[in-house]
């Protein structure tokens, strides 16, 4: 196989590549932004699901006003992340009738970056009480690939049997805890680093970061 067809192949399985991904109110939405920008650069679509309190703490910690209308939300994460039209699509917390309500529909992927404890604990006891939690129990249903990002400190006996009982029925759990060794100069290199990590275990070969062994001391 030639180089022009191998780029057309992956060319070709970028554009039917999906994934969902969602935002809850745990602090740390630098590398949830972060890696959504990553996300529309690797896959031809991001169901984007948002918590009330991820909105909430968007504005407090990186100043992004988010309202609660979903075609808003759309247009200011297509401008922030700088992708192309159509490539986010943004749906309500109680919009049963989107893609990734149903293991007939949803994409395989799933990543929550960050995760709160709330979302967590529901997540791990089945509740889908919104469409956030139901998406994430669709993926483990489905036997597919669920990505959870917490963010808390310190994690009580409850947080860490919550994410032990996720680890157990098949989701990965990568807590945002960056890596020194690449000598990091800002907050964006310490969240590419993140972003590396649930990439490769999405199965995205990216070069975000240098990887351990490459570079000579």
């Amino acid at each position: 196989m030639n180089q022009n067809s191998e780029t057309q192949n992956k060319q070709n399985q970028n554009q039917k590549r999906s994934i969902t991904f969602a935002m809850t109110g745990a602090s740390g939405s630098i590398y949830g932004l972060n890696l959504l920008t990553h996300l529309t650069r690797f896959y031809h679509q991001v169901h984007v699901l948002l918590s009330d309190a991820a909105r909430i703490v968007l504005a407090t910690e990186v100043d992004l006003k988010v309202p609660e209308s979903p075609k808003k939300i759309k247009q200011i994460l297509t401008e922030y992340c700088q992708c192309e039209e159509g490539v986010i699509e943004v749906y309500a917390k109680e919009n049963w009738y989107s893609p990734v309500a149903s293991g007939s529909a949803a994409p395989k992927q799933m990543v929550i970056c960050p995760a709160s404890m709330g979302s967590v604990s529901a997540i791990a006891t089945g509740a889908s009480n919104n469409l956030l939690e139901r998406a994430a129990d669709v993926v483990l249903k489905e036997k597919g690939q669920l990505v959870i990002v917490p963010r808390e400190m310190p994690f009580s006996s409850i947080h860490l049997r919550n994410l032990l009982s996720l680890s157990e029925d098949g989701a990965t759990v990568m807590p945002a805890c960056p890596g020194y060794y690449t000598d990091p100069k800002t907050l964006d290199d310490l969240a590419d680093f993140v972003s590396s990590r649930i990439l490769n275990h999405l199965g995205i070969d990216n070069q975000l970061i240098e990887k351990w062994g490459y570079k000579k001391p």
